[in-house]
């Protein structure tokens, strides 16, 4: 991999992250958020939260894809790296990634979004809060 393609990758995953913090400090004195409070939102702030949930999504997505496999083809990493689990526990060893927990609790919230739950605001609002407390 050349630097100039590792380095389009880090900035794809820049523009996520600097939309999801933006939505995030929008969004942030509506928290913590509630069936109520949902029901309350404006038509901007519904589409705010769907920036917020599709730019965590898609750096989710953009870091799984692609910055971590590259971050491992970059380090020239020796080993057995057959699973996902495999090439995480090796990035947190090099210090590539903070923590595995912490990705698959990132990976299990991206997961979350993909099932809509429209005719249940509770679940709605749980999940909203949980991604704004971990997404910090």
């Amino acid at each position: 991999m050349n630097k100039a393609i590792f380095q389009g990758i880090i900035e794809v995953c820049i523009v996520h992250a600097e939309r999801l913090r933006w939505s995030m400090r929008y969004l942030a004195e509506k928290a913590p958020f509630t069936a109520d409070s949902l029901a309350q939102l404006t038509d901007i702030e519904l589409a705010i939260f769907d920036q917020f949930i599709v730019r965590f999504s898609k750096l989710q997505d953009a870091m799984g894809a692609k910055l971590l496999p590259a971050i491992i083809d970059l380090t020239h990493e020796e080993g057995e790296l057959n699973t996902f689990i495999d090439k995480l526990n090796r990035l947190e060893k090099i210090g590539a990634l903070d923590s595995v927990e912490q990705w698959l609790k990132l990976r299990e919230m991206h997961n979350q979004f993909a099932h809509d739950y429209p005719d249940d605001p509770e679940i709605q609002a749980a999940l909203l809060n949980k991604a704004f407390g971990i997404a910090e």
